[in-house]
């Protein structure tokens, strides 16, 4: 596949990265040498410095015959006027586009991106993605991860298990015979900056990150054997009341009617604008690093803290305080990447990482075929994929454990009907099963070429 990527910046980068390191011919454009030249000596891909949106240099890169354009410069007009070039003039296929400012995405002006107006595929908003993601872990306490697959049937839940974690040391195999009635079966363990994807014989540790496909109806269940049995937050302190907190507040008001919800917003005309916006939510204009401000805010009743302001450094130190006032939990949105293995050891429950979910997101839309949906986890450590089997899928027909998958390969739950099944030696995948993947890092290719005929990735 060929795929234009315009902008390097963090997200460009890591797309570039994903694309090229699964053998796509990926070019990429933008008008910073510096970030060119970063990506062209890091990356097997192409560069090019100049405007995304200029026809002559899309040219240059390709594009009347690219099958892919990913335009997520950090100007929104850049990224639509890229794409409207590159389908007006090179027709290409796919255009996805990052926008940033709300005023694009209003309901009133959905027409906007349709093909008579600005033909844009795939509209990402980071803000809007960001705040989804912290949605999710709020609906499951005490995770880190939260993935719905299979509408919501299957969940790949994220948790930390601490050292007095009841499974640790735990061969996985005896998981089975510990919860027979349990639906869960562990798909991954993040253990420092290494994936693991387990077999039988493995076993968790103190500190590690653990990863497992659950049915949805089994979930807290599943959470408590692994220790945690957090009650659903009723109290919630969102630091910044910017797009992300905004959004996020709206999504509590709407779907979380018996939340107490406040915001804390340093600007005092920001604070006015949220104020008007909300109809429950109390706002606090002030810092959130004043002691005062979070008393205001009865911290210490607060099960629940969301830093997403656009400061690393106040969301982070925010989070520590609130905590060390009494809030439960922390969830802490940071930018800067060198941050994220900081701060889990200094206490804060969550990362968020705008960067992974806008990767994460784009990724879905890259996928093909048969493909219903893909989760990166991790900065990109594994892929977790909902696919379709078909008749002549080597999966089906046989037990699986007489399928020859890869190593760091594994099946993590099947759907059939409306009946999740959890995967073991005997269990038999039919036609039109929804086949839920687990797969690290730089295997996703092997996962496509296994299976580009019979599951029809392409």
């Amino acid at each position: 596949m060929k795929v234009l990527v315009c902008g390097a910046g963090q997200v460009g980068f890591n797309i570039a990265r994903h694309l090229a390191g699964e053998g796509n011919d990926v070019t990429v454009i933008d008008q910073r040498a510096d970030l060119i030249r970063k990506i062209s000596d890091t990356l097997d891909v192409k560069g090019l410095v100049g405007f995304a949106s200029h026809p002559d240099l899309l040219e240059r890169a390709g594009a009347r015959d690219s099958d892919m354009v990913i335009a997520v410069t950090f100007a929104d007009e850049v990224n639509m006027v890229a794409c409207q070039v590159c389908h007006s003039i090179f027709n290409v296929p796919t255009k996805i586009a990052r926008v940033r400012h709300q005023s694009y995405l209003e309901p009133m002006w959905r027409d906007l991106f349709s093909r008579d107006h600005l033909p844009i595929d795939v509209i990402i908003s980071p803000e809007i993605e960001v705040a989804r993601a912290v949605v999710r872990r709020l609906q499951v306490p005490g995770a880190i991860d939260m993935i719905p697959f299979a509408d919501g049937r299957v969940r790949v839940v994220g948790v930390h298990c601490s050292a007095d974690c009841p499974v640790v040391h735990t061969p996985l195999r005896q998981l089975t015979e510990l919860f027979p009635d349990l639906s869960m079966f562990v798909v991954g363990i993040v253990r420092g900056d290494r994936m693991i994807v387990p077999g039988g014989d493995d076993h968790m540790l103190p500190g590690d990150d653990v990863y497992f496909a659950v049915d949805e109806n089994h979930m807290q269940r599943a959470l408590a054997a692994f220790g945690h049995e957090e009650e659903e937050a009723r109290r919630v302190i969102i630091v910044g009341g910017g797009n992300i907190g905004m959004f996020l507040a709206h999504e509590i008001e709407e779907n979380y009617p018996a939340v107490n919800l406040k915001i804390i917003e340093v600007n005092p005309a920001q604070a006015e604008v949220v104020a008007d916006r909300l109809s429950r939510g109390v706002v606090l204009q002030g810092s959130a690093l004043d002691r005062e401000v979070l008393d205001e805010a009865n911290v210490a009743a607060t099960e629940t803290i969301i830093a997403v302001s656009n400061d690393d450094e106040v969301n982070v130190l925010s989070s520590l305080l609130a905590k060390r006032y009494g809030a439960k939990r922390a969830i802490t949105l940071i930018n800067n990447q060198s941050y994220g293995p900081l701060v889990s050891t200094l206490g804060i429950d969550v990362v968020i990482s705008p960067r992974d979910v806008t990767v994460s997101t784009i990724l879905q839309h890259v996928r093909r075929g048969r493909i219903r949906a893909v989760h990166s986890i991790r900065e990109g450590l594994a892929e977790v994929i909902e696919a379709e089997a078909l008749e002549t899928s080597p999966l089906t027909g046989k037990p699986l454990r007489e399928v020859k998958l890869p190593a760091g390969i594994i099946v993590g739950a099947v759907v059939r009907d409306d009946q999740v099944v959890m995967p073991r030696g005997d269990t038999v995948i039919r036609p039109n099963d929804k086949v839920i993947i687990f797969a690290a890092a730089g295997l996703v290719k092997k996962v496509e070429k296994l299976f580009s005929v019979r599951l029809e990735f392409f």
